[in-house]
């Protein structure tokens, strides 16, 4: 058994994460409940932000808030120190309720509407992250419309594509987001955004996968922005004052990941852009990070009931539990793979090998395929690992099932962060029929 962060098995022989019992918080709060080990993610934010500060180089590590956003998630990232990354109206509103500093979040978005943007400029936040030439031109009337200045970062496409321990160069990237940098549009942009008396363009982005566990994409993609730098400092006299080289730091979700640690992506990050300005005589830009599952993945614990059981002779035996793809739709929707325990017995000998079902009316609802437990049943609560991000986030009231709630434990402290919906939640929204049945 393998135990993340702070979690171990207690003197009662339950798990526990924080210091508390996570029976006691099944008692509490009841099941499904995503539970979240806070002095993990603040290690993990640490792990970022102090090797930049380590090697004197001036940075910025940004949450990326599309994993897991709520109010009390932002509050510890501004407690860490840390930068916002949002890419929509909704999370730059959750950053505003959490009253997180304006200057540091970045907005990102391949399809930022009118409204969006315009929020983002009454509220004065540190940076837009410009996607395409219809963002480029609606951001650019605004600004002149409202008399403001926007900084902006470019996305492009640089033609890596990195994903474990693999990477692509594509040439040109078929990608939805993104300038690309090898046809021209990259530079056009370029063109647009130095010239603007309302745009302040600050330098580029780019993003060139996730679950990556090694750095060679990340300085393959390095050395070939540098390259481009290089032209538009001979062309246009321009140097770049940031460059954000994205996120996708990989987390260990099973044995077969092996993620390596956050100083050691930082740490040759940082040597190859430095080697970078060097052979190409530029200023040593502003790095940018973006880490989101790897600052909450392995974090997130979330505790279901165990129910009914189906044997199929031969086959397989299924044991089901009360969420599922309404709570976790990451194994219906990509295949991804979880571990788990028996959280009120973790320690008892294996017995079987089961499957673990959720309870929406989908085939495809599975959480975890063939995994060997103890002989479980309904008196027992399932955790499944590793569950911190994208699980909450992309949560679901199909088969309009409530969703669960969110705690936070640290130091023997549990703090309730999301209340359970309710069903009365389930239609607070919805309207009645206004027009009356016809009598047949």
């Amino acid at each position: 058994m393998f135990l993340h962060g702070t979690s171990s098995v207690n003197d009662k022989g339950h798990l526990e994460i924080g210091g508390v019992d996570t029976l006691e918080i099944v008692k509490e709060f009841g099941t499904p409940v995503y539970v979240y080990d806070v002095a993990l993610i603040r290690e993990r934010a640490r792990g970022f932000k102090e090797t930049f500060d380590k090697l004197g180089v001036k940075a910025q590590v940004a949450y990326a808030s599309k994993a897991f956003s709520t109010v009390a998630m932002i509050q510890l990232v501004e407690q860490e120190g840390l930068s916002l990354d949002v890419v929509s109206g909704g999370e730059l509103y959750t950053a505003l309720a959490a009253e997180f500093p304006v200057e540091k979040i970045h907005f990102h978005g391949n399809n930022k509407s009118r409204e969006e943007l315009a929020m983002a400029l009454e509220h004065e936040i540190g940076c837009i992250v410009v996607d395409n030439f219809h963002e480029l031109k609606m951001l650019e009337e605004l600004c002149r419309e409202k008399e403001v200045k926007a900084n902006i970062l470019l996305r492009v496409t640089p033609g890596i594509e990195a994903h474990t321990h693999d990477y692509i160069l594509t040439g040109q990237e078929d990608s939805k987001f993104g300038f690309d940098l090898q046809n021209g549009q990259a530079e056009s942009a370029l063109k647009i955004g130095i010239h603007s008396d309302f745009l302040n363009l600050l330098g580029i982005h780019c993003h060139i996968g996730s679950q990556i566990f090694e750095t060679t994409g990340f300085i393959l993609a390095a050395r070939k922005i540098f390259e481009k730098l290089n032209d538009w400092k001979e062309t246009y006299s321009y140097e770049v004052k940031v460059l954000n080289l994205g996120g996708g730091f990989g987390i260990r979700y099973t044995n077969e990941d092996a993620p390596i640690p956050a100083s050691q992506y930082v740490d040759e990050i940082i040597q190859e852009v430095k080697e970078q300005a060097k052979i190409f005589d530029m200023e040593i830009p502003e790095i940018w990070i973006e880490p989101g599952r790897s600052l909450v993945g392995d974090a997130g614990t979330t505790l279901y009931q165990v129910g009914s059981r189906k044997e199929v002779p031969n086959v397989r035996n299924y044991l089901a539990v009360d969420g599922g793809m309404s709570d976790n739709i990451r194994p219906a929707l990509y295949e991804a793979k979880y571990e788990a325990v028996l959280a009120n017995r973790p320690l008892d000998e294996v017995e079987e090998t089961v499957s673990i079902a959720g309870k929406c009316c989908e085939s495809g609802d599975m959480l975890i395929w063939d995994i060997p437990l103890p002989r479980a049943g309904k008196e027992d609560v399932l955790a499944v690992f590793c569950t911190g991000a994208y699980g909450y986030s992309m949560a679901n009231n199909y088969n309009r099932i409530p969703k669960p709630p969110v705690v936070f434990v640290e130091n023997g402290q549990v703090t309730l962060v999301v209340r359970r919906e309710t069903y009365a939640d389930l239609v607070r929204h919805d309207l009645p029929l206004k027009v009356k049945a016809q009598n047949k």
